[in-house]
Parts: structure tokens; C-alpha cells; sequence
């Protein structure tokens, strides 16, 4: 397959805003202690059950709204004109966003039909798994559940994947986890939506997303960087007024599960 001197510029440029990334904005601000008072002193069940009393309280923004909010949660702090593709790691237009392949569109982290919520206010707009993503790319990855191994993925360099699983390139390994792990506390069925839960299989078009223990690892080797808190931050203050958790507190993972 031939590489278009376009692509190869995409490429190189992503390398580099992936480093500068890491040195934007401070840590997670302290009014965040307070947000999470109710689950304080938690582990398992428990803590996962006070943290969804926490974040289910947010405002929920239409599927058309959330092409705009993409332009601010995830834009190239080198380049405000930019944003960042989150499995490509490429710097590109804000603007390039639609149906051509070399375009961008909105990547559902949690796939859509592991829950079948489709585009509807609430789990198909959250923008806590919501990311830009190159329009071929997103299309590779489909629904395919999170997991070690696979061929090259074209356009996403580091990244890698087989006919049931995805594997993220190593900067996003662990914000991927994270997303996925905020899905599984926020949506527990109780509002109209499925009951979203992680296991350790590749599960098709269920309410379920895999694997746990690979995701696990992920967390770990990929701690939150000041681009992720800087989007949870930004999510908090101007769009739902909720806060994924294991951004601001990436231990709870293990505790939970």
C-alpha cells in the first residue's frame, strides 16, 4: 500500500505531539477530594457502587453537539487549530471531520453495540469515551473488544489488531482502560440504559467489553498523562459536570476489580 506524503506528515507530527502532551497542565485539582467524599474508605462492590452514585449526575449533551465539544476536550495543546486522534496519535484539523477516509468522526470507545445505545443522549454522547478518530481506523476497530495482539493497523501507527480484538498503540493503552472501566460504573441499568459490565472474553454485540485483566494492565502501564486530566477536567467544568474516577484516582481499579 502506497503512503501519501499527507499521511506520512500525519504520522511524524503525531510522534511528536504525543511527547508534548505530557507536559500540559497540572495534576488533578484538589476540589476533586470532595467530589468523591461518599466513596472514601470503599473497595469492591461497594466503592464501585458509590462511585456511580457519584457520577451519574451529569448533563447529557445531543449527538450533534458532541463534534464540537471534541474540538475543545481534545485539542493539540501545541496547535489549538488541531486535534489529536486518539489510536492514530496524529495532530490534524479540527475541521476535517465527515466521511472521507482521510477525515476524522467520533470513535464510541465502548462500542455502540456492546449495550446497543446507538447515538441516544446519555451512553452514545458521553464524551468520556467519545475520542476523534480517523474515519478508516475507526472503522477497523468496529466493536471489536480490547486486547494483546493482532497485525499492524494502517494510519495507526503501534497499534494492532485480528478478527475479535483491538490493541491501541502504548500512549493510549491506559486511557482506553479508563474509559472503558468509567463506562461500566456509570451505566449499571438503573436508567434506561443496559447494565454495561467488563469481563475477560471478546464478547461480539453484548453489554459486556473485554478484557478485564488486560485492561488491568493497561491502567498500570499507562498512568493518566496532563492531556487526559486536562479533558476530564474540561468534561467537568463546561459539558456533563461529572468526572471519570480512574483518571483522578487510577487505583480504584484494582480495587474494584
Amino acid at each position: 500500500m502506497n503512503v501519501s506524503p499527507r499521511r506520512s506528515r500525519w504520522a511524524a507530527a503525531g510522534a511528536a505531539v504525543a511527547a508534548l502532551a505530557l507536559l500540559q497542565l497540572p495534576t488533578t485539582p484538589a476540589a476533586a477530594t470532595d467530589y468523591y467524599a461518599a466513596a472514601q474508605g470503599k473497595t469492591g462492590t461497594q466503592l464501585k457502587s458509590a462511585l456511580h452514585g457519584i457520577i451519574k449526575n451529569q448533563s447529557r449533551i445531543s449527538y450533534s453537539a458532541v463534534w464540537e465539544a471534541l474540538r475543545v476536550t481534545d485539542q493539540d495543546p501545541a496547535n489549538s487549530a488541531n486535534v489529536i486522534l486518539l489510536y492514530s496519535g496524529r495532530s490534524q484539523s479540527k475541521w476535517t471531520n465527515g466521511g472521507d477516509p482521510d477525515d476524522w468522526n467520533r470513535e464510541h470507545v465502548w462500542a455502540q453495540s456492546h449495550g446497543d445505545f446507538g447515538t441516544v443522549a446519555g451512553p452514545g454522547t458521553d464524551l468520556h469515551h467519545i475520542r476523534p478518530e480517523d474515519v478508516t481506523v475507526n472503522s477497523t476497530r468496529g466493536n471489536k473488544d480490547f486486547d494483546h495482539g493482532g497485525g499492524p493497523v494502517s494510519e495507526a501507527p503501534g497499534s494492532l489488531t485480528d478478527s475479535n480484538s483491538f490493541e491501541p498503540r502504548d500512549a493510549v493503552k491506559g486511557d482506553v482502560a479508563r474509559m472503558i472501566l468509567y463506562m461500566a460504573v456509570r451505566y449499571e441499568g438503573g436508567d434506561g440504559f443496559a447494565n454495561l459490565e467488563v469481563n475477560d472474553s471478546t464478547n461480539g454485540s453484548v453489554p459486556w467489553h473485554g478484557r478485564i485483566s488486560v485492561l488491568k494492565q493497561w491502567n498500570e502501564i499507562d498512568p493518566p498523562d496532563a492531556f487526559e486530566q486536562r479533558r476530564n477536567q474540561i468534561i467537568f467544568d463546561s459539558y456533563q459536570h461529572n468526572r471519570n474516577p480512574f483518571i483522578d484516582h487510577p487505583e480504584w481499579v484494582e480495587a474494584i476489580w
